[in-house]
């Protein structure tokens, strides 16, 4: 096929778009309906699964984490690490691409107020050196940088609810050391934060010297380094974690083997291990948040039986509507095969009429899609609690990225073409004569 051809094929499709603009017009806008959808399905993927990374590698772990147990005897174990200035040293020689790391405390233990308790994993935080945790917290009342003080705490609106107590009352926290042995301290509630889905529901946030208290822990000790890398290597956590590992073991340190689990599921595996000391574990957001990525892959797995149902759709509406345009000018067909046209260049006639239709109905789809997830966005819908445990906010978040957004059209520009193939090649088997003599 020549390129005075290509373009002949193309201007009939177009002319015969233009010359059936109804027909084309409403098979256009369910292209677009379809479309739309599509890319507002990707956007509520994309968007839960950014506002999940992004509030969960603030609040509780890094892209990757440096963790590890601390056993005393055989059976008393802590998720601490003893020395981690040392740790983090190796951590800066090893990996180029982080970009920050911070040092977060590990605990549980019961937090007590005059008329309530509640059980929760107790976070120590050095306030002064996380400003991306302030950006993500919204505090609904307190000074989250008096954070900074001893014997102070945290919480989040749906534990100041249970605990009945606001800014400026005193809790106690009660725990068990690694030793053993029960020990409390008595905290100062200095900052109220809005929820933030899963994790504020049993989270609250101390100084590290105050949990360093708690704990009855040195100076040096830590319960992880979390390690924030930058933008472009994000993705690239398995090699990273890898290098870090053997970073770590030529520095002499022990390594717990690989285990894609939270730090805290992995107490009674450590318990049952007969050794003492210190073993470092590293672990990436996705080991540390494995308990929660079910929901994306829930989520992906409705996304694509609903791709396929709308696409299936695409295909049989598109396929009728060529089956009844081929009906209606069988005998335009028989004249154009009567003048000369192959019928390679009818096939080609009615594919081109086919793409055209799909790519202009797929891109106005798209603009839709995009301006919808906008406003969406703009309006900052509120969401059930049973929503927002999901989706890490309270607020419905869209996110449409530029890749999926060009995933979408192609797809539905080759799909549109693909369901007019069998009713072109039909219309192209059609014989000149009996074409031209149809009636009907």
């Amino acid at each position: 096929m020549n390129v005075s051809s290509f373009f002949l094929d193309l201007r009939i499709a177009w002319l015969s778009l233009i010359e059936h603009r109804r027909r084309a017009f409403f098979l256009g806008a369910a292209v677009a309906a379809v479309t739309a959808l599509l890319v507002l399905l990707n956007g509520l993927s994309a968007g839960i699964r950014s506002t999940l990374i992004d509030t969960a590698t603030t609040l509780s772990t890094g892209h990757l984490n440096v963790g590890g147990f601390y056993k005393v005897t055989s059976g008393q174990v802590g998720p601490v690490v003893v020395e981690y200035e040392k740790v983090r040293e190796t951590v800066l020689k090893s990996l180029p691409e982080l970009d920050f790391t911070v040092e977060r405390g590990r605990g549980w233990g019961k937090v007590v107020s005059d008329t309530s308790a509640v059980q929760a994993g107790i976070g120590g935080i050095d306030i002064r050196r996380e400003g991306a945790f302030k950006s993500v917290l919204r505090v609904k009342s307190g000074n989250l940088d008096e954070l900074a003080l001893p014997n102070t705490i945290l919480l989040f609106e749906a534990q100041v609810k249970k605990l009945k107590v606001k800014v400026g009352d005193a809790i106690t926290i009660s725990a068990q050391t690694t030793r053993g042995v029960a020990n409390t301290i008595d905290c100062r509630v200095v900052a109220v934060a809005e929820d933030v889905g899963l994790l504020s529901q049993w989270n609250v946030f101390v100084s590290n010297d105050s949990l360093r208290a708690l704990y009855q822990l040195r100076p040096g000790t830590t319960g992880a380094i979390q390690i924030h890398l930058k933008p472009a290597f994000q993705k690239d956590l398995g090699p990273l974690a890898a290098r870090l590992r053997t970073s770590l073991e030529k520095a002499g340190y022990r390594l717990m083997a690989p285990d894609p689990r939270p730090f805290w599921m992995k107490f009674d595996t450590v318990r049952r291990e007969d050794w003492t000391g210190q073993k470092l574990d590293v672990t990436s957001w996705e080991d540390e948040l494995s308990f929660m990525m079910w929901t994306l892959s829930a989520l992906n797995g409705i996304s694509f039986v609903l791709m396929v149902i709308l696409v299936a759709i695409v295909i049989t509406g598109i396929m009728n509507t060529m089956w009844i345009a081929i009906r209606e000018r069988t005998r335009e067909i028989g004249t154009l095969r009567a003048i000369g046209m192959q019928r390679g260049s009818v096939v080609r006639m009615f594919l081109w009429e086919s793409f055209l239709l799909g790519v202009f109905g797929a891109v106005a789809g798209a603009v839709v899609g995009v301006m919808t997830a906008g406003v969406l966005n703009s309006a900052n819908i509120h969401v059930p609690l049973s929503v927002q445990l999901f989706l890490m906010s309270d607020t419905l978040k869209l996110s449409v990225l530029p890749s999926a957004l060009g995933g979408a059209i192609a797809l539905i520009s080759v799909v549109t073409a693909l369901a007019a193939l069998y009713p072109a090649l039909r219309a192209a088997r059609l014989k000149p004569v009996d074409a031209m003599s149809h009636f009907g």
